[in-house]
């Protein structure tokens, strides 16, 4: 086996010794994500029985999960990601690449010509190490989520999306700001402190 470099060996001691994997572990979470969906939920109240919630970069199925018990059975979570999943209750899950035409077609096809009340995004790109490239890829995913978003949300829907601040940034607010009532930023505790993840919250759509 190749030797794991120490960047990786770093990453995964830090991942074991993490609080909230710790916790995940213990509460039968898919992931440490859903902690973050948690923290936003509990101060900004997206999530409630009755919708059609579409999860982008879903795997392993923190936030999908998280999602569907608080619909309880009542409306719809449908996850996509190019991973596969295992099976939730109360999640529809699609297997492909968000950015393939195909799968975008699959994606509309199960939503059957309904509009969407929120749009969740946790995707981010397999990084090469090389930060610009990286940035570039990750904001390319934010522009897709945000142009599937502005198709599929019906006007008042929600968009809650990870992104990486940098270069863009601005210019992506921007856009949001134009096409929905507001836009806030959130930084939940379970985001590592060192990461320059932050959760864009853009709620309100209206047809512009």
């Amino acid at each position: 086996m190749p030797k794991r470099t120490k960047s990786s060996a770093r990453w995964l001691a830090e991942h074991a010794a993490d609080p909230y994997v710790k916790r995940a572990h213990a509460e039968g979470w898919r992931s440490r994500a859903a902690f973050k969906l948690e923290e936003i939920q509990r101060s900004d109240h997206l999530l409630r029985p009755g919708m059609t919630v579409v999860d982008l970069g879903a795997a392993p199925g923190g936030w999908s999960q998280f999602a569907a018990r608080i619909l309880a059975g009542k409306g719809r979570v449908i996850a996509l990601d190019v991973l596969d999943m295992p099976a939730l209750p109360g999640v529809e899950f699609i297997q492909g690449d968000f950015t393939d035409e195909a799968v975008l077609e699959r994606l509309s096809a199960a939503l059957g010509g309904s509009k969407v009340d929120l749009v969740m995004s946790d995707m981010a790109p397999n990084m090469m190490g090389i930060a610009d490239v990286d940035h570039d890829r990750s904001m390319h995913l934010v522009d897709l989520a945000v142009d599937f978003a502005s198709h599929s949300l019906r006007p008042g829907g929600d968009l809650l999306m990870k992104v990486f601040q940098g270069r863009g940034f601005q210019a992506l607010v921007a856009r949001l700001r134009r096409s929905f009532e507001s836009v806030k930023f959130r930084k939940p505790k379970a985001s590592r402190a060192r990461s320059a993840e932050v959760y864009v919250l853009a709620r309100g759509y209206r047809l512009v």
